[in-house]
C-alpha cells in the first residue's frame, strides 16, 4: 500500500474569467502544496467556468481556454509548484464545432481535464458520458472522449474522470476494474437540487464498487445565473467507507491522505486495449511526480480531511438561496438591490435572504402603499427594515394611479394590473437612478398558476424565490427566525408577516384564498403536475379533488406564456422553470376532465 495525500479544492470559478480562474487554480495550488498535498484536484471546466454554454462555438473562445492552459502550466512552475501534479478542468477541442457546415465525425468541442506538472500537459482525459437531461445539453456542444486516461503517480494508477462519468453505470469506472486502478477522481460542476446530497454518496459508493478504487470526487461551489454549486466534495474508499467530506455551499481545501494499492507491473491493460465498454485505456507514467512527503507517508502527523454532515433541508435551501443570489449581484457587478416591501411573507423572505446575502447596507426596501394597503402592512414592512437594517423607503402609489384613472376609463381587474405595474414603473426608475438590481418576489405557486401581472409585480432581473414553493416559504420563514434566536440575534422576518393570509391588496379585502386554493392544498398537486409530470388522472388516484385538479392544471397550462417572460432565479427543485421544463406557449394540449 502507499500512501497519497490528495487536496480537493472546492473552489467558485466564474464563467468566462480564463484569468481570475487560473489566479483561483495558482493560489489555492500554493495552499495545497504548504498542507503537503501530492495530488491537487479541481472542479469540471475550472478554467472557463461551468456552464459556458454556446461559447463553446467560438472558436476564439476554444482557443483562449487552450492556452490559458498552458499558461497556467508554465505559471505553476514558475511558482515552485511544478513538482506538484494538479488536475484541472478546461474546454478543449480537436475538431470544428459540430454545428458548423465544416464539422468532422467524431471530432469536436471536448470536456476535458488536464493533470499539469513541471511546466507541461501530461495527460488529459475526454469527458464520455455527456449529460442531457434538465438543465444539461452536452450532446448539444461536446463530443463523448472514448478513452479511459491511467496515470501512474508515485506507484499509484489513478483513473481520470469528469462528473457525469460517476453517475451512469459501465463506461470509465467499469473500465477502471479492468484497468486495476487503485484511485478514480472525478471532477465536477454538479448543481444543487434540494435532498441531492442525499442521493450523491450512494452514487460515489456504487461508482467505488464498481471500479474497485477508491473515489476522489470533487465539486465546485457558486453561483451561476440559475445554477448553485454546494461542493459537497468527498472521499469513499472501495468498500463504501466514508473517509472525508466538506461542507456545502463555501469553499474549502478538503486535505487528506489515502491508503492506495500499489500499481502493478506495467505492460497490464496497456495502450490500445478495450477492457469494458468500447473504452481504450491510455498510459502515463509521470516520472517523479510525487513532491515531498512521498508515500508512505512517515513524518509529521496524518492529514484527515473530516466528515461534514449534512445540514437540514431548509438550512440547505437558505444557503443555497443566498448563495445563487450573492453570486448573481457580485458576478455581475451590481452594487446593490432594490425590492418592494409589501409586509408579506414572500418580500420578507426575499428581503431576509438579500440582507444574509449583501448585507443591509446593500439593500433597499420601498415600501409602496395605495388606497388599499392595511396599515398592518405598512407596519410590517417598516418592522422588518428595522430587524435587518436595510435602506428603507416609502414611496406611496396612490396618486400615480389617480392620474392614470383620470386620463383613462379602467375597472376590476384593469385597475388591479395598473397599481401593480405603477409598483414595478417606480422599482425600475430606483433602478435606473441609482443602479440597484430589482429584486422580484414571487414564490413558484404563484408562477406555476400565473398569479402575477406582468410588467407589474413580476418587473425585475433576479428572483430568489423563484422555485421556492409557498408552504416551503412559510418553513424557510419560520427556520430563519429560529435560527435567529439560537444564535442569538434577531429574528428578521416579523411574525405578523408570517401569520397573516396572504392577500396581493389589490383591491378591497382581497385575499390569495379569493382566486386560488389554500396553498397546502394547491402546492401538492403543483408538486406532481410539474415536477412529478402527473397527469390529471394521476393526480386523481393520489387523492386530490378532480374539480380542484381541473382548475389548476387550466391555470398552470394557460400561464405558459408569462413564465417565459420570468426573471431568472436560483434553483433548487430538480425542476425548475426555465431549462428545466420547456414546454410550448402555443399549445393545445390539455388534461381533460
Amino acid at each position: 500500500m502507499t500512501t497519497l495525500r490528495l487536496a480537493l479544492c472546492q473552489v467558485n470559478p466564474r464563467v468566462g474569467d480564463l484569468t481570475g480562474n487560473a489566479r483561483t487554480v495558482r493560489t489555492w495550488a500554493r495552499r495545497a502544496a504548504g498542507s503537503g498535498a501530492q495530488l491537487v484536484l479541481f472542479p469540471e471546466m475550472m478554467l472557463t467556468g461551468y456552464p459556458v454554454e454556446d461559447l463553446v462555438f467560438r472558436r476564439s473562445f476554444v482557443a483562449a481556454s487552450k492556452a490559458a492552459l498552458e499558461q497556467l502550466a508554465r505559471d505553476l512552475a514558475a511558482d515552485r509548484l511544478g513538482e506538484l501534479p494538479v488536475l484541472v478542468g478546461y474546454l478543449d477541442a480537436d475538431g470544428p464545432p459540430q454545428v458548423s457546415a465544416d464539422a468532422e465525425p467524431g471530432r469536436g468541442a471536448r470536456n476535458a481535464a488536464a493533470l499539469l506538472h513541471r511546466g507541461e500537459i501530461v495527460a488529459t482525459y475526454f469527458k464520455h458520458h455527456l449529460p442531457n437531461y434538465g438543465v444539461f445539453d452536452e450532446d448539444r456542444y461536446f463530443v463523448p472522449g472514448d478513452m479511459l486516461t491511467v496515470v501512474r503517480l508515485g506507484g499509484v494508477d489513478v483513473a481520470l474522470t469528469i462528473c457525469e462519468d460517476l453517475w451512469q453505470a459501465g463506461g470509465p469506472f467499469a473500465a477502471a476494474r479492468r484497468a486495476g486502478v487503485g484511485l478514480v477522481v472525478n471532477i465536477n460542476g454538479s448543481p444543487y437540487e434540494l435532498n441531492k446530497d442525499d442521493l450523491r454518496l450512494p452514487v460515489v459508493r456504487r461508482r467505488a464498487a464498481e471500479a474497485g478504487a477508491t473515489i476522489a470526487y470533487v465539486n465546485m461551489t457558486g453561483g451561476q445565473d440559475e445554477l448553485v454549486f454546494e461542493g459537497d466534495s468527498m472521499i469513499v474508499e472501495a468498500d463504501g467507507t466514508l473517509l472525508a467530506r466538506a461542507p456545502q455551499f463555501v469553499e474549502h481545501l478538503l486535505v487528506h491522505d489515502v491508503d492506495l494499492p500499489a500499481a502493478a507491473e506495467s505492460g497490464t491493460a496497456a495502450d490500445g486495449v478495450e477492457p469494458a465498454e468500447g473504452l481504450r485505456v491510455v498510459r502515463r507514467a509521470v516520472e517523479g511526480a510525487l513532491p515531498a512527503p512521498t508515500g508512505p507517508i512517515s513524518a509529521g502527523p496524518v492529514a484527515t480531511g473530516g466528515i461534514i454532515e449534512p445540514v437540514a433541508d431548509e438550512a440547505e435551501v437558505w444557503q443555497a438561496l443566498v448563495l445563487g443570489l450573492r453570486d448573481y449581484v457580485d458576478k455581475n457587478g451590481f452594487p446593490s438591490v432594490v425590492l418592494g416591501l409589501s409586509g408579506g411573507i414572500d418580500s420578507a423572505v426575499v428581503a431576509a435572504i438579500a440582507v444574509d446575502a449583501l448585507g443591509g447596507g446593500r439593500v433597499v426596501g420601498v415600501s409602496l402603499p395605495s388606497q388599499h394597503s392595511s396599515e398592518h402592512s405598512r407596519s410590517d414592512a417598516a418592522d422588518l427594515a428595522k430587524r435587518t437594517g436595510l435602506d428603507y423607503r416609502v414611496e406611496p402609489i396612490q396618486p400615480m394611479v389617480d392620474t392614470f384613472l383620470a386620463n383613462m376609463s379602467l375597472s376590476g381587474v384593469a385597475v388591479e394590473n395598473l397599481q401593480a405595474r405603477v409598483r414595478g414603473v417606480i422599482l425600475m426608475a430606483l433602478s435606473n437612478q441609482e443602479g440597484h438590481l430589482v429584486l422580484t418576489t414571487g414564490n413558484k405557486s404563484e408562477l406555476a398558476v400565473g398569479y402575477s401581472t406582468l410588467y407589474g409585480d413580476s418587473v425585475g432581473g433576479y428572483n430568489p424565490i423563484k422555485d421556492v414553493w409557498k408552504t416551503l416559504v412559510w418553513r424557510l420563514a419560520k427556520w430563519r427566525n429560529a435560527e435567529a434566536k439560537r444564535s442569538g440575534g434577531t429574528p428578521p422576518i416579523p411574525e405578523n408577516s408570517i401569520g397573516k393570509p396572504p392577500s396581493a391588496e389589490l383591491s378591497p379585502g382581497q385575499l390569495d384564498s379569493d382566486s386560488l386554493p389554500d396553498y397546502d392544498v394547491l402546492d401538492p398537486i403543483l408538486i406532481g403536475y410539474i415536477d412529478g409530470d402527473l397527469g390529471r388522472e394521476g393526480l386523481v388516484a393520489s387523492g386530490h379533488d378532480p374539480a380542484v385538479v381541473d382548475k389548476v392544471l387550466r391555470m398552470v397550462d394557460t400561464a405558459e406564456y408569462k413564465r417565459r417572460q420570468s426573471a431568472p432565479g436560483t434553483k433548487i427543485s430538480m425542476k425548475a422553470f426555465g431549462r428545466d421544463r420547456r414546454l410550448p406557449i402555443t399549445n393545445r394540449w390539455r388534461e381533460h376532465g
